[in-house]
């Protein structure tokens, strides 16, 4: 028993001392294992307190999830025959019951590319691109950055940014 408990305290040790606690912008965060945790401060920008982020901590290209709650969030629709966004703003208290994209470039910019599902008070739901949504209460998110810089161009017949291997 005593030899299980010394095993366990050294891992909890070893965790903890390979973790690193950041701070930015609206945001803190811990990094272990190469994945970072970051909560978003209550009434901040997800776009801003993200872009923030992984500007400070140099990521190139990775994944993003996320969940919380916001009470402002304005969603888009793409519509193909027009090749362009249609954006609705939702003024509610609602869920965010996951939030998911990727991070790239595109014509030499960082690029959040972020799409969300929010759960309404009377259990409905909305989903689409997120534009942008302000925290409320609160917002946690997991980034997964990948060692390697990912490019995206622009499609002029979709009207949408593409992933170029060409160029990676």
């Amino acid at each position: 028993m005593k030899q299980i408990l010394i095993l366990i305290l050294s891992s909890t040790i070893s965790v903890t001392m390979n973790a690193q606690t950041l701070q930015g912008n609206h945001w803190t965060a811990k990094r272990v294992e190469g994945a970072y945790t970051v909560s978003i401060e209550d009434r901040a920008s997800i776009l801003d307190a993200l872009t923030d982020f992984i500007t400070s901590q140099k990521i190139q290209a990775g994944q993003v999830t996320g969940i919380g709650a916001t009470n402002e969030a304005t969603l888009r629709f793409f519509d193909p025959s027009s090749k362009k966004y249609v954006d609705k703003t939702f003024n509610e208290q609602m869920e965010i019951s996951n939030l998911s994209g990727n991070i790239s470039e595109a014509e030499g910019k960082l690029l959040l590319h972020l799409h969300i599902t929010l759960g309404r008070k009377d259990y409905t739901a909305l989903a689409g691109h997120l534009l942008d949504a302000k925290i409320r209460g609160a917002g946690e998110f997991f980034v997964y950055p990948i060692n390697s810089k990912v490019v995206k161009v622009r499609n002029e017949d979709v009207g949408l940014y593409f992933y170029d291997f060409a160029h990676q």
